[in-house]
C-alpha cells in the first residue's frame, strides 16, 4: 500500500473545515486503511483527512505502544460530546508541522461520538493521551491547528519558519526544472 502525501504548514488546506462523510462505502474503508498506513509510516499516532488533502471529517488513531499490539481507531464524523473541566497539560506534535513540539493544555478528559468504520454509530470516553489525540484530530477537521492554542508570539514564529521552508522548498524545486 502506497503512502498519501501529508501536507506541512503553511498550506491553506489545513486550514478548510471538513464535509461530513454521507456513507460509509468500501471506498471509505480503502481510504481509512490508506490514512492508517501513512500515519503508521510517518510515523504519528493520529491522521485526520485534510492533512492528507482530502477535507472529509474522517480520523484515525491507535496510540498503543507495541507494533505488535496495534489497536487502530477509525473515526468517520467525530464530534465531542463533552469534556471535562478538568485540564491536563501534553506535548504535543503534528505530522503536519514535522519537528516542531510545545506544550498545550486541553481537557483532560472527552466523551466523542463517531460512526465506526462499519457504519455504526459509536461513543467513547477518552482521557490520558488518547483525549489529547482525539482533540487534536478533531481540531483538524474544524481547520484549527495545535500551534493555535500557544501565545500569538510562539505561534507566529512557528507559521513564519514553516513558511520560509516551503519557499525555500518551492525555489530548490524551480531550480531543478
Amino acid at each position: 500500500m502506497t503512502s498519501l502525501e501529508i501536507l506541512t504548514l503553511p498550506d491553506p488546506v489545513l486550514r478548510q473545515a471538513s464535509a461530513p462523510v454521507e456513507t460509509v462505502d468500501d471506498e471509505t474503508r480503502r481510504f481509512l486503511d490508506q490514512m492508517l498506513h501513512t500515519m503508521y509510516e510517518a510515523p504519528g499516532v493520529g491522521l485526520a483527512a485534510v492533512q492528507v488533502g482530502v477535507p472529509r471529517r474522517l480520523v484515525t488513531i491507535d496510540v498503543s505502544k507495541e507494533e505488535d499490539a496495534r489497536e487502530p481507531l477509525f473515526l468517520i464524523n467525530p464530534e465531542i460530546l463533552w469534556s471535562s473541566d478538568e485540564r491536563a497539560r501534553y506535548e504535543e506534535g503534528c505530522l503536519s508541522i514535522p519537528d516542531y513540539y510545545a506544550e498545550v493544555e486541553r481537557p483532560a478528559k472527552v466523551r466523542v461520538k463517531f460512526i465506526d468504520r462499519e457504519g455504526r454509530p459509536q461513543e467513547q470516553e477518552a482521557e490520558g493521551l488518547l483525549a489529547v489525540c482525539l482533540q487534536h484530530e478533531i481540531d483538524h477537521l474544524n481547520g484549527v491547528l495545535f500551534i493555535d492554542y500557544l501565545s500569538k508570539l510562539k505561534r507566529d514564529l512557528v507559521i513564519r519558519k514553516f513558511t520560509k521552508q516551503a519557499r525555500e522548498k518551492e525555489r530548490h524545486r524551480q531550480q531543478r526544472i
